[in-house]
């Protein structure tokens, strides 16, 4: 029986997805009876850690003779939620996951005398081994682990309690890893990590992420994009402002853990930035690289938010030029000292993500009608849909090239949504 593997949340998440499975058949999972199920669950908002419960449910409805294998920043943080389940077979921690000695230890199916829960304490993780993949399944680019944890607290968040402190994986292996998948096809590597601009200090000579960007594109030649996934703007260094303005393989897409834009705000949020050096870091790259597009988290309603305050989270999206924005009403995270501070009705709070919706939406309006009449360089996905250089996804009428293609297209116009697009010739054979 084939393992079916379930992952929840973000890019970092995916790529473990790939190595647990990996790991999984390696441990001989593949081979049971009646299969395995492995939910590698995300605990970022309330609403991941439900979905994932249900999810639970739902796999042992449809595989009731399966195995059922919980791990994930969810089940790190919370383990016994997920072992008190009657569904669950075993929940393994975040680090454990990725061996495979640990599912070697999956007991007889129906034996109860055995260690349901195995989760160890994340913060004593102090390294980062690479984690070799040959593919992302599913994927047109692949994702490539550079770093892990986070040693920063912002009060909203619970996410360093299931990755634990910030380590980062050598140069070495990361290349490895990104030839590796260049050489099986992949024409765009995506840089993931939970706090990836925080890269590199506790590696020998303590390089920057903007070191290794540069260092990636100088020894794999053969790649034809790198994207970066969530920054840090107030952690951008020197090397990464100078890839940013030399390197045009370097995608000029830059989706920034902003969080909101009142100084106040930020501050109760342990942030360390303030509204202005998240303007001025839009400015720099904009003035380096012109066709670079922003995204960005943005919280509606955090404790204590004002209307004045919540008017400064909206303003910030015109004043940093923001294409793109991923709108969250605040959901209080037991454990997180936000959770603690005075609430606000959670009426209002969802009034006030309904207004920061509507104005993303604008926003991505405008950035859209910017495509129609141009050119551009397009990788190809599934189904006619490809992504341009700053990732605005086009829907290409015509003739498509195959997934992972890269090539030119036209943009005729959009739905509001994406762009339209009509196929071009191949920018290079592929």
């Amino acid at each position: 029986m084939a393992i079916k593997t379930l992952t929840f949340g973000c890019r970092l998440n995916a790529y473990e997805g790939e190595v647990v499975k990996r790991e999984a058949e390696a441990a001989g999972l593949d081979q049971l009876e009646g299969g395995a199920v492995i939910i590698n669950t995300c605990a970022v908002t309330g609403e991941a850690v439900r979905q994932a419960k249900q999810s639970i449910r739902r796999a042992r409805r449809e595989q009731p003779d399966a195995r059922i294998i919980v791990t994930g920043c969810a089940a790190q943080i919370n383990p016994d939620d997920f072992g008190d389940m009657d569904e669950v077979d075993l929940v393994i921690g975040n680090e454990d996951k990725l061996k495979a000695s640990s599912y070697r230890a999956l007991p007889e199916f129906g034996v109860n005398q055995f260690e349901k829960v195995r989760v160890n304490d994340i913060f004593e993780v102090t390294e980062n081994a690479p984690h070799m993949v040959d593919s992302i399944e599913g994927r047109t680019r692949a994702f490539v682990q550079v770093q892990n944890g986070c040693d920063h607290r912002c009060t909203f968040c619970i996410i360093p309690y299931g990755r634990g402190q910030s380590r980062s994986v050598p140069i070495g292996g990361i290349i490895d890893q990104v030839t590796r998948l260049t050489d099986n096809g992949y024409s765009e590597i995506v840089l993931t990590g939970v706090d990836l601009t925080s890269f590199g200090p506790d590696l020998p000579g303590k390089p920057s992420l903007g070191v290794l960007v540069q260092k990636i594109l100088a020894q794999v030649p053969s790649l034809e994009r790198l994207r970066l996934s969530s920054i840090d703007s107030i952690e951008a260094d020197e090397a990464l402002f100078d890839a940013i303005a030399s390197e045009q393989r370097l995608m000029p897409h830059f989706h920034l853990s902003l969080q909101h834009g009142d100084d106040m705000i930020l501050k109760r949020m342990k942030r360390r930035h303030l509204r202005e050096h998240s303007i001025e870091f839009c400015r720099t790259v904009r003035d380096l690289r012109p066709d670079a597009s922003f995204g960005a988290d943005i919280i509606a309603g955090f404790p204590t938010e004002t209307e004045a305050m919540f008017e400064n989270a909206i303003s910030i999206i015109d004043d940093c030029g923001l294409a793109r924005v991923h709108a969250f009403p605040f959901s209080p995270r037991e454990g997180t000292p936000a959770a603690k501070m005075p609430q606000l009705d959670r009426a209002l709070i969802k009034d006030r993500a309904a207004r920061l919706r509507a104005k993303a939406a604008s926003a991505w309006q405008q950035h859209l009608e910017k495509f129609n009449g141009t050119v551009q360089t397009v990788l190809f996905e599934k189904d006619g849909i490809g992504r341009t250089q700053d990732f605005t996804p086009v829907s290409i009428e015509g003739s498509p090239a195959r997934a992972g293609a890269i090539a030119t297209v036209q943009i005729l116009n959009n739905d509001g949504e994406r762009l339209i697009g009509c196929h071009e010739a191949p920018v290079a054979a592929q």
